[in-house]
């Protein structure tokens, strides 16, 4: 599905892990905050299980059952793993649901670190494949993400359109600090 042109709603989903507890096995609330261009609309939800595995079907499952993906235009994911290191397969994902799909993250990561790190849980080699199927980290006009989908240049133009200020998307803003506030009983200061 193509964006709308400039001047109409874009809807996109920023998709983010509540606070949890960092134990394998853990339940972790995923919140999918539904924005109108940057006007928030609605609230998806689903569970998945710290440094596990399954992300990917859940939140395909969260996003495909509702009844707002026929006006959905592009999901956008806080990186490239929830709960810890449930990565996702951003291909399978965008395949899914038929729309691209786009982890969004704060800097260039360190990939060394995420490799070490990864090492440390079950099926380490399954989690890297999945982070390099994701496709190339891409640092373009402030915004570092990877894209499934689409093109760089269509992901750049949705990420601006609902980018009010700085260089986080509303969706994901939103879904951060709903998810904080959902379980802490209140959010943050940092999005």
């Amino acid at each position: 599905m193509p964006l709308p042109p400039a001047g109409r709603v874009l809807r996109a989903i920023g998709v983010d892990d509540a606070p949890f507890v960092r134990k394998p096995g853990a339940k972790v609330v995923v919140l999918g905050a539904l924005c109108a261009n940057t006007r928030f609309e609605t609230l998806v939800t689903t569970r998945v299980r710290a440094f596990g595995w399954g992300a990917t079907d859940a939140i395909g499952a969260a996003i495909a059952n509702s009844k707002f993906l026929a006006q959905l235009h592009v999901v956008l994911l806080d990186g490239i793993a929830v709960g810890g290191l449930n990565v996702i397969d951003l291909a399978a994902l965008a395949a899914r649901i038929k729309r691209p799909c786009i982890a969004v993250m704060r800097k260039v990561p360190d990939l060394a670190a995420m490799e070490k790190a990864i090492r440390q849980y079950p099926r380490p080699d399954a989690r890297l494949a999945l982070l390099k199927r994701a496709g190339p980290v891409i640092e373009r006009e402030g915004f570092v993400f990877q894209v499934q989908g689409a093109e760089p240049s269509v992901a750049l133009e949705a990420l601006s359109r609902v980018t009010d200020t700085g260089n986080v998307p509303e969706p994901l803003r939103l879904a951060h600090r709903i998810g904080s506030g959902w379980v802490l009983g209140e959010s943050g200061r940092r999005a």
